[in-house]
C-alpha cells in the first residue's frame, strides 16, 4: 500500500484548510497520484439499485464539489464517489475563512455554504468522463431561491442522465432555511416534485435523501414515513452537526458551522440505528459521520448501513486510509462469521428483513 501522506500530510496541513483542500484537487488533476490497490476482498462486494459496488466505502459529498476529479478519486480505492453539492446557479458560498480544523479532535467545522460552479459546468465534466465506476451527485438549492423544489427539479434534469444516483440534500446547516425542508409537509412536496422530474427521464437513477443528525424523534418518524410512502430509494445518514458533543477538546469548538469527524460518530450512528428501525430495514441506508477505521465502518453496517462514506478522516490520514478501512472491515466480517457484507447489515438491530 502506497502512503505518501505520512510525509506530505503534515506539510499540507501547514496551509489554511481550504487552501489545502484546493491543492489536493489540483494534485489529483495532474493524474500523477499513484493508485491504491484495486483488488477488493470479495466479501465487501454489494449490489444495490441494480449497481454492483466493489466495496462499500465511498467518498462523501463536499470534497469534489464540482465533479473535477471523480475518476482520479476512484483510483484511490473507493467503491463509489459522490460529487457536489451542486446548485443550479454558481454561487460563491459564505465568506472565508469557512473551513476550520480541530486538530486535537481530528475533526473539522465547515460553513462553506454550497460554494460551487453550478449545474452546467458539473454536467459538462460528468459527461466527459471516460472511466468506469459509480459516481453519485448531491443536489442542493441556491441560497436565494424561494421555490426550493424547482432547484432540485433542475438538478435532476441536468445530472440525472449522468449520475449513478442522485441525492436530495436538505440537511446542510450552512444554507438558511434548508433544514426546515425536512419537516413532513415541506418534505412530502419536495420529494414528490423531485421524483416526478426524475421519472420523466428515460432511465431514472436511484434517488436518495441526506438527513441531519440534529433531529427529534418526531422528525425521524416523519422522515421515515415520507421516505417509505414517496418511493425514495435510500437515505444518507447523516450530514454534519450543529451540536458540539461532550468531549470535543479544541478551543475552536465554538466556531460556527457543521462539525464532522470522530465527535460525530456516536450521534450519527444513533440516528442511523433509529432510521433502520423506523424503515423496517426496507430502505438502503448510507452511513456517514466520524468513520476513521474499519471498526467504525463495521459499526455503521451492523447498525443498518449497506454503504458507508468517509471524508474528514482523509484530511488527517490521506486516501491510504480507505485501504486500511477495507482491510479491517473484511477481517471483522470474517471474525464474526459473515461471508458477505450484506449478511451483516443491521445485525445489531431487532428488525427482521
Amino acid at each position: 500500500m502506497i502512503d505518501y501522506y505520512r510525509v506530505a500530510g503534515p506539510l499540507i496541513r501547514l496551509l489554511p484548510a481550504e487552501a489545502a483542500h484546493n491543492l489536493s484537487i489540483a494534485i489529483l488533476k495532474t493524474g500523477l497520484v499513484p493508485p491504491q490497490p484495486r483488488q477488493d476482498d470479495p466479501a465487501l462486494k454489494i449490489t444495490l439499485w441494480g449497481r454492483e459496488f466493489p466495496n462499500p466505502v465511498g467518498l462523501a459529498a463536499g470534497y469534489d464539489k464540482n465533479a473535477e476529479v471523480p475518476d482520479a478519486l476512484l483510483t484511490q480505492g473507493f467503491g463509489f464517489v459522490e460529487i457536489g453539492t451542486v446548485t443550479p446557479r454558481p454561487q460563491p458560498g459564505n465568506p472565508k475563512p469557512r473551513l476550520v480544523r480541530l486538530l486535537e479532535d481530528k475533526a473539522v467545522i465547515n460553513r462553506m455554504g454550497f460554494n460551487n460552479d453550478g449545474l452546467e459546468r458539473a454536467a459538462g465534466r460528468l459527461a466527459g468522463r471516460r472511466r468506469a465506476g459509480i459516481v453519485g451527485a448531491n443536489l442542493g438549492k441556491n441560497k436565494t431561491t424561494e421555490d426550493a423544489a424547482a432547484d432540485y427539479e433542475a438538478g435532476v434534469r441536468s445530472l440525472g442522465p449522468l449520475a449513478d444516483y442522485l441525492v436530495i440534500n436538505v440537511s446542510s446547516p450552512n444554507t438558511p432555511g434548508l433544514r426546515a425542508l425536512q419537516g413532513k409537509g415541506p418534505l412530502e412536496e419536495l420529494v414528490g416534485r423531485t421524483r416526478r422530474a426524475l421519472l420523466a427521464l428515460p432511465a431514472p437513477p436511484p434517488l436518495l435523501l441526506k438527513i441531519a443528525p440534529d433531529l427529534t424523534d418526531d422528525d425521524k418518524r416523519d422522515i421515515a414515513d415520507v421516505a417509505l410512502a414517496s418511493g425514495l430509494d435510500g437515505l444518507i445518514v447523516t450530514n454534519t452537526t450543529i451540536a458540539r458533543p461532550d468531549g470535543v477538546l479544541s478551543a475552536k469548538r465554538s466556531e460556527a458551522g457543521g462539525l464532522s469527524g470522530p465527535p460525530l460518530f456516536e450521534p450519527s450512528t444513533a440516528v442511523l440505528r433509529d432510521m433502520y428501525r423506523l424503515t423496517g430495514g426496507r430502505l438502503p441506508l448510507v452511513g456517514v459521520g466520524g468513520i476513521t477505521t474499519g471498526a467504525d465502518a463495521y459499526a455503521k453496517i451492523r447498525a443498518g448501513a449497506s454503504l458507508v462514506q468517509v471524508y474528514t478522516a482523509l484530511i488527517y490520514h490521506g486516501t491510504a486510509q480507505v485501504t486500511r478501512i477495507k482491510r479491517d472491515l473484511a477481517r471483522l466480517l470474517r471474525r464474526d462469521g459473515f461471508q458477505h457484507l450484506c449478511d451483516a447489515v443491521g445485525a445489531d438491530s431487532a428488525v427482521t428483513r
